[in-house]
């Protein structure tokens, strides 16, 4: 076997093995009207939507200010359980028309769950 033979093998096969990759990152490219993506998403885990939609342009995890107690005028209850609350970022993957997007959709999971949808053009 020559070398460009080789060569060409190799690409051949390289390709043949990205493509399923690219074909899954290609489809979680889609984009949604309001209405299908608030029912798809709505109450689902993390991991079913990041295997729903890919991975967030952007993570965020909300921190309790330290004068909160002052802010709200009332000490913290301190037997209630932890809430964990993260918000995700994505960009261009919600329509609100025919030819739109809005630039920013923000998801946040309150204990590991979806439970906020915000779609902004602003930001």
């Amino acid at each position: 076997m020559t070398i460009s033979k080789l060569i060409a093998a190799c690409l051949t096969a390289t390709m043949l093995l990205a493509a399923p990759a690219w074909a899954e990152t290609k489809s979680k490219a889609k984009t949604y009207d309001e209405e299908t993506f608030i029912r798809l998403l709505s109450n689902k885990s993390k991991k079913q939507v990041t295997d729903i939609i890919g991975e967030p342009a952007r993570k965020q995890l909300s921190i309790k200010p330290t004068n909160a107690e002052g802010v709200i005028g009332r000490p913290l209850d301190k037997s209630s359980k932890p809430v964990n609350i993260e918000m995700w970022y994505y960009t261009n993957i919600v329509r609100y028309d025919n030819k739109r997007t809005y630039k920013t959709t923000e998801l946040t999971f309150v204990n590991g769950r979806c439970s906020n949808m915000a779609f902004f053009n602003n930001q």
